[in-house]
């Protein structure tokens, strides 16, 4: 390594997806070169330390034990240790325990070096078919219904790809709200267990792919990409303010009422309804 001695270095090393054989000459090197490998996981590390015998110290750095662990490493990069950073499986701070300790080293000039490799988004963007001229990832969609429609609902004007990460168990809810908000015609990718023995791209539209989906258990980690949708303008969001006006007088209800009718008619919470409205008014003022 070529950095200044006795001068700490944080290390992001991106590891395999799935298949052991992706990752670079680079990644192991400054894997058996570190003075400490900070995992999300050390069992999960382990096992890919253990391929490649390369014994060195590991400590557990995750969404759990961030905060402080993350103020641990940093003091010892201070005192000038060489910490490879690396996640259960892809680029650490994707989706990922990672950005809090990138943070406070940048924050104490602490050199922060990438060690580039395997990425889940760009696997499944550049095997998916759909345009990868321009794209957009959003991480995890929401795990509630009304929330993840809003969500989907934004992407709705969108002439590039989304890249998003699912859960097994969600990802067949999650179709039906692509259906219901972005129409059935829409393209989307399921890709499944990338790298690995079971890999699968399920490509078509959201109706064929929710189609394909039902009736039997999805499983392994998920990218789900949502191509783009037609050419034509879109049809403009509900107002949601004209909407709860019109609620009001054609059932005659009062406000508070009427705000339960529009959430269940929107497929929303009523508070994320009412923080819709607050925004509208915020904006119109």
């Amino acid at each position: 390594m070529a950095e200044a001695k006795n001068q700490g270095v944080l290390y992001v090393v991106a590891t395999p997806i799935g298949n052991l054989e992706d990752i670079t000459h680079r990644a192991v090197r400054v894997l058996r070169e570190a003075d400490l490998i900070a995992c999300e996981d050390t069992r999960q590390t382990r096992k890919l330390l253990d391929h490649y015998g390369i014994a060195k110290p590991t400590v557990s750095y995750h969404e759990h034990n961030e905060a402080g662990r993350a103020e641990e490493l940093a003091r010892k990069l201070e005192e000038g240790a060489i910490i490879a950073q690396v996640s259960d499986a892809g680029m650490p701070g994707i989706s990922d325990p990672g950005y809090r300790l990138i943070k406070l080293a940048i924050e104490k000039r602490i050199p922060v070096v990438p060690v580039p490799g395997p990425s889940a988004v760009i696997a499944a963007l550049v095997g998916s078919g759909l345009a990868a001229d321009a794209f957009e990832f959003h991480g995890f969609l929401p795990a509630k219904s009304g929330q993840r429609r809003t969500a989907l609902e934004s992407f709705r004007p969108y002439r590039h790809t989304i890249v998003v990460y699912e859960a097994p168990h969600r990802i067949r809810e999650t179709l039906e709200d692509v259906v219901a908000v972005l129409g059935p015609g829409r393209p989307v990718v399921v890709a499944r267990e990338l790298t690995k023995i079971h890999e699968e791209f399920i490509r078509g539209t959201a109706k064929e792919v929710l189609s394909r989906l039902q009736g039997h258990e999805a499983k392994g980690e998920i990218t789900l990409l949502i191509g783009a949708g037609e050419s034509e303008p879109a049809s403009a969001p509900v107002n949601l303010a004209k909407r709860l006006h019109q609620i009001m007088q054609a059932q005659k209800l009062d406000e508070k009422a009427a705000l339960k009718a529009l959430a269940k008619e929107q497929g929303l919470s009523k508070s994320e309804v009412y923080r819709e409205l607050q925004r509208a008014k915020t904006r119109r003022g």
